[in-house]
């Protein structure tokens, strides 16, 4: 139950950053995608089933404040989360290679997405300049912001554990 409160005040910290902080620090208008980040992180760390249900929740507060129809980031981040709990069985904690890869494939598949989706059937065909300036400087911003976030993400999954095997005692 503890867990599961406190990875939902990580995703709604995760969103209020991505909204607010990160918004203001954005760099021509790109901004980094951190609930891609939290997504991915959960998915990696505890397999498929979180991932998506963390992926959803995620995807509904951007649908939900953000969305012209309720549902779709719901599903693309859902999608993502699922995918990445592919990679569950390779976990390992101290190894920070592969969630970077993995967020910048998820980020890139994301505004990929978003993309064909949300511009290309609108007959919007301009994909060079969707690619060089949002896709990629987005990835890398969020690349940038992961070195930073995903140890913190880490570290606190790290502490939960250790409280419920009774290892560490924190109240």
């Amino acid at each position: 139950m503890k867990r599961n409160i406190i990875l939902f005040l990580v995703m709604l910290c995760g969103f209020v950053l991505q909204t607010t902080l990160f918004q203001t620090l954005s760099f021509g208008g790109i901004s980094p995608n951190i609930l891609i980040i939290i997504t991915v992180s959960y998915a990696f760390m505890y397999g498929g089933k979180c991932g998506m249900v963390v992926g959803f929740l995620c995807g509904l507060l951007m649908d939900i404040f953000y969305g012209n129809v309720l549902g779709f980031y719901a599903l693309v981040y859902l999608y993502i989360g699922a995918a990445n709990g592919v990679f569950h069985s390779i976990f390992y904690q101290d190894d920070i290679k592969l969630p970077l890869v993995l967020i910048l494939v998820s980020d890139f598949v994301y505004t990929f997405i978003c993309y064909v989706l949300l511009y290309l059937l609108r007959r919007r065909f301009d994909i060079l300049y969707y690619l060089k300036y949002i896709m990629i400087p987005e990835v890398v911003y969020t690349i940038f912001v992961t070195v930073f976030i995903y140890p913190m993400i880490l570290f606190l999954n790290r502490t939960i554990d250790d409280v419920e095997r009774g290892e560490n005692k924190v109240v």
